[in-house]
């Protein structure tokens, strides 16, 4: 499954120099070992796979600029049809180039330089998760890549194949069900030039903010017990407990954001499914069976924040449909225009909320 793109773009851990932030080859090994291969597709599947999301991505752009009102002036939409380990290794490469400087930074800020163990070990958690998601991931927008490679989305083909063949999906409706949503974040991002810039300035915001001091730590840690305990274990996020409190506004800002992007991805292709695809319905619901895991990948899901990116579609999408109920797409849009207008995490969750301070009539930040 080729890349389209640049064909001297190396996969080839050993030909990049090694220190950084973590041992990026070592994740890719361990990754690629626990993904597993997936089913295995004849030359002419493969072929076949490639030339439909070739062909979709195009035309799911198309549907999305129509119906959201949305355009950019980039590179059209692009498919890469890749296998799980391509998958792992080109999110390892976008983690690489935009977190290893902001990383970098903050810790010479602390004054600390990892070692190579540590670097080992948080290579080995990165690859353990890169090595889980590769297996559940059907399609995504690399929203970090190079400029050359703008509006290119991915699809695993292995996944996709999978999935149809677990439940009989047509194949061709699928993948175009697949495209909408991708190409809606590629067109989120085309059409919206300020939003990349924020989600790089709120990361080097919150790593610059990472606490390092043991006994603050531990304070935080002894806080986040105590807190379990009046509350209980039930309903408790404790990432958000263990956070600084500009941390914790900066998960918020991000938890409101991530919400609306995959709520507004999941509406439009609910919305254009029941227009451009057979069984859309059905889709939907055998998504939402696989989803359903057994209880020890379930605790597995929550340690690695896996539940929350699931919650954001069904939270962000009722946002959406809110809104557009109220005010129609028009008015939804208005939350593209700045960063002040972007809804918070009790924003999504509340949409009147969202309304009476942006929408028609509010005031707008």
């Amino acid at each position: 499954m080729a890349h389209p793109a640049d064909p001297d773009q190396d996969l080839d851990w050993s030909m990049r120099p090694p220190g950084g932030l973590l041992d990026w080859p070592t994740a890719s090994g361990i990754g690629q070992k626990l993904a597993g291969r997936g089913p295995q597709l004849t030359k002419i599947e493969r072929a076949r796979v490639v030339e439909d999301f070739a062909e979709q991505v195009g035309e799911a752009e198309r549907h999305v600029m129509e119906f959201t009102g949305l355009t950019h002036t980039g590179y059209r939409a692009r498919s890469w049809v890749m296998n799980r380990g391509e998958w792992i290794d080109a999110n390892l490469r976008g983690f690489q180039r935009v977190l290893e400087p902001l990383a970098s930074g903050a810790l010479q800020r602390h004054g600390i330089n990892p070692g190579a163990l540590r670097r080992k070990v948080l290579a080995a958690q990165v690859g353990s998760l890169m090595g889980y998601v590769s297996r559940k991931v059907l399609g995504q927008y690399d929203l970090f890549l190079p400029p050359d490679d703008d509006g290119l989305i991915y699809f695993v083909g292995p996944n996709v194949v999978e999935v149809e063949q677990r439940f009989r999906f047509p194949k061709r409706d699928f993948r175009m069900w697949l495209c909408l949503h991708e190409v809606t974040h590629r067109i989120q991002f085309g059409a919206v030039p300020w939003l990349k810039g924020f989600l790089s300035t709120q990361i080097d915001e919150y790593l610059s903010q990472i606490e390092i001091d043991p006994k603050r730590m531990l304070e935080a840690l002894r806080k986040a017990v105590e807190e379990v305990r009046q509350r209980g274990a039930r309903g408790v996020d404790l990432l958000p407990l263990l956070m600084t409190p500009g941390q914790r506004e900066i998960f918020d800002r991000m938890q409101g954001l991530m919400s609306l992007l995959e709520g507004h991805a999941s509406y439009v292709m609910e919305q254009l499914g029941t227009i451009h695809v057979k069984e859309a319905d059905r889709m939907a619901r055998g998504l939402q069976q696989r989803r359903r895991s057994s209880r020890v990948e379930r605790s597995f899901q929550k340690v690695i924040g896996f539940d929350r990116k699931i919650s954001q579609y069904d939270t962000g999408q009722r946002f959406v449909a809110a809104v557009v109920a109220r005010v129609g797409m028009e008015g939804l849009n208005r939350v593209w225009e700045s960063g002040a207008n972007l809804p918070t995490a009790a924003e999504v969750a509340r949409p009147e909320d969202w309304l009476a301070r942006v929408g028609p009539g509010g005031s707008g930040g």
